[in-house]
């Protein structure tokens, strides 16, 4: 017989039914509902997903629910959300599952933005484990979104709700009875183009979602857009995504490359697995992380991939790590330096001839005495060292060692620092800084829109409320080229706030803006 809660579909918040009290609702999705519930023999926490009553009685739905739990129940990993229980009490079929304290990838890319590359490599290895792992044992997600990759406090990353898996078995006629060719399931800003299309999937159908991912967290955005799900739908059948080179020179161009064969419109054109593509970001990591740590280090080896064993792995990383490590303290460690470089060049090479030339070490540029920061042979070098480290000091590096190098790198630098003197609240440094960035080439209108918000926001903060509405009337043009999560939460602020002080002189256009963009009445 059917519990009250079960008929009705109330919440459930403070219930105890069977071996769970139920604390909190956490969720709703279009299948089932998420409690946060304390399972009381074990006295741990856990999160109990609900089939909503009304599909219950569904045999479709019902086959559906229990092919998740089984699916994600086959998958023991560190970077896949457990599943511990399955079952139904008083009506309710329920999954229990690991609760993962902290947030969705969606929420976290709103309020970090874009990361930098080596959190960005953390993030897509740990999903690119979790899906290689699924993949070894015949599990297709069909939903790889931001919504469901979860990052803990502790910056672990772990791939929930496989409510559209599949399990692929040999000669088994019923592996796609619930999902027929011809039916598209899945969420269309992820979707790959044979699923868009209803054709049959395998593992590299993940892959392509899996790539459009990468583009989101690497750019802010998915690489299609569209005002209806049609529309977005369309475009990954038909059309390239914009170059990553483009909108992130900062990142290598291999990584980028990594992500566009992902994105390949056809599954023979992409990487063949989750594998391939972690043996090709273990060679950015490689190459491009040099200063790893430990921790770092054991993620990647936790993959089962072999660190190291390559000699030209081994000697491209000591060489990246000669060219950019910042302790040059001694004559010992610049003499350990070259003998590195010469040491990585003669492998590289393979031949013996490296050991008869004498090359000049390679980091011989002396420090700015002012900055304390090593001088790096380029600008885009100078660029990921400041990336590493972080701070003003390595920000300002990038612009007063390489003034007439290319313009993007001394722009993306202060951006960077306006963030600094913002969260400082060194306002008059702040807004030179943001001045800056509004002056900046028509060419790059990314920077002047940020330069002009961050203006607009430093004025409304020092209580110049008219003078930093004056400046939203010159950003209102170019508001589309506004790309920066954070800035958009500074202008709704902005907004906000101007029209408290000045009442009816704040633009009309902007409160409209600020409620389509943010739903909020003021």
């Amino acid at each position: 017989m059917k519990s009250d809660a079960a008929r009705t579909g109330t919440d459930l918040s403070g219930k105890q039914i069977g071996n769970f009290h139920f604390l909190r609702r956490l969720g709703r999705g279009a299948m089932a509902e998420v409690y946060l519930a304390e399972q009381t023999p074990l006295k741990r926490w856990v999160a109990v997903k609900i089939l909503k009553p009304e599909l219950a009685n569904d045999p479709t739905y019902l086959k559906r629910f229990e092919r998740e739990a089984q699916a994600a129940a086959s998958l023991v990993h560190a970077n896949i959300v457990q599943v511990y229980e399955v079952g139904h009490i008083d009506g309710l079929h329920f999954i229990v599952q690991e609760y993962v304290q902290g947030q969705n990838l969606r929420d976290w890319l709103a309020r970090k933005g874009p990361p930098e590359l080596r959190p960005a490599l953390s993030i897509m290895r740990q999903i690119a484990s979790a899906l290689a792992k699924a993949a070894e044992h015949g599990v297709i997600h069909r939903d790889v979104k931001p919504e469901n990759i979860m990052i803990t406090n502790a910056g672990e990353v772990k791939v929930a709700d496989f409510g559209l898996a599949r399990v692929v078995r040999e000669n088994d006629a019923t592996a796609t009875s619930l999902t027929q060719v011809g039916i598209t399931m899945g969420t269309p800003l992820y979707m790959s183009p044979e699923q868009v299309e209803g054709r049959e999937l395998d593992h590299r159908s993940d892959l392509y979602s899996f790539g459009v991912l990468c583009y989101h967290l690497l750019t802010g955005k998915p690489p299609f857009m569209g005002d209806t799900a049609l529309a977005v739908a369309v475009q990954h059948v038909k059309k390239q995504p914009r170059s990553l080179e483009e909108q992130r020179p900062d990142l290598p161009a291999a990584l980028c490359r990594i992500v566009h064969q992902m994105l390949a419109k056809e599954p023979d054109h992409r990487w063949q697995s989750c594998r391939e593509v972690l043996r090709e970001l273990y060679r950015v990591h490689l190459e491009f992380c040099p200063q790893a740590t430990p921790e770092e280090v054991a993620g990647w080896d936790s993959t089962g991939l072999e660190p190291l064993t390559d000699p030209r792995l081994r000697a491209k990383r000591q060489l990246a790590a000669a060219m950019r490590s910042p302790e040059l303290a001694t004559r010992r460690r610049n003499r350990w330096l070259v003998a590195a470089s010469m040491f990585a060049a003669f492998v590289l090479s393979g031949t013996a001839a490296w050991f008869t030339m004498r090359p000049q070490p390679l980091m011989a540029a002396p420090h700015n005495d002012e900055l304390g920061i090593p001088r790096q042979p380029t600008v885009l070098r100078q660029w990921y060292y400041a990336s590493q480290i972080g701070t003003e000091e390595a920000w300002r590096s990038v612009i007063e060692y390489f003034p007439t190098a290319n313009e993007y790198y001394g722009l993306r630098a202060k951006q960077q620092l306006g963030r600094i003197y913002l969260r400082e609240r060194d306002f008059e440094r702040a807004i030179k800084v943001f001045e800056d960035l509004a002056g900046a080439p028509s060419s790059y209108a990314e920077f002047c829109a940020f330069g002009l918000a961050g203006k607009s926001g430093v004025l409304s903060l020092e209580g110049h409320y008219k003078e930093s509405a004056e400046v939203m009337e010159k950003l209102w043009p170019r508001r589309q080229d506004l790309k920066d999560t954070q800035m958009d939460k500074m202008l709704e602020y902005v907004i906000k706030k101007n029209r408290k002080e000045l009442g009816a002189q704040t633009s009309s256009q902007w409160n409209e803006w600020l409620t389509k963009e943010f739903k909020s009445e003021g």
